[in-house]
């Protein structure tokens, strides 16, 4: 198993940026893709970003791609979404997730998954 613990989010600004980090403990890291989701108030958690186990392979969502980095330390057992030119419509409860797939998507496919944290923007 691993668990996982997200931190960086906050209030910004439209067009500032935030960093998210999820800390990784547990089972191995790099045995792991990683993912972050988010889920706004009555909305359906969705797909954000998700990197392969070695860093090597990523996937993006059309919404964030181009805005939103995602990248991972595993000597640090630690993973990151970037997220620049920052959106009203990017407020929502941030998840970082863990699957023992290479590389996904599919939120089914997440075994282990952070507590959250909040990203606020404002206009």
């Amino acid at each position: 198993q691993v668990q996982l613990v997200e931190s960086g989010g906050g209030l910004v600004q439209a067009g500032g940026s935030l960093r998210l980090s999820c800390a990784a403990s547990g089972r191995t890291f790099s045995s792991y893709a990683m993912g972050w989701f988010r889920q706004a108030p009555g909305k359906a958690r969705e797909f954000i970003s998700a990197i392969s186990r070695s860093g090597g392979g990523t996937l993006y969502a059309d919404s964030v791609k181009g805005r939103f980095t995602i990248s991972r330390d595993n000597a640090k057992n630690m993973g990151y979404l970037q997220m620049n030119s920052l959106k009203p419509e990017d407020t929502a409860i941030y998840y970082c997730a863990a699957s023992d797939l290479v590389v996904t998507a599919t939120i089914n496919e997440y075994d282990y998954w952070g507590q959250g944290t909040q990203v606020t923007v404002s206009s």
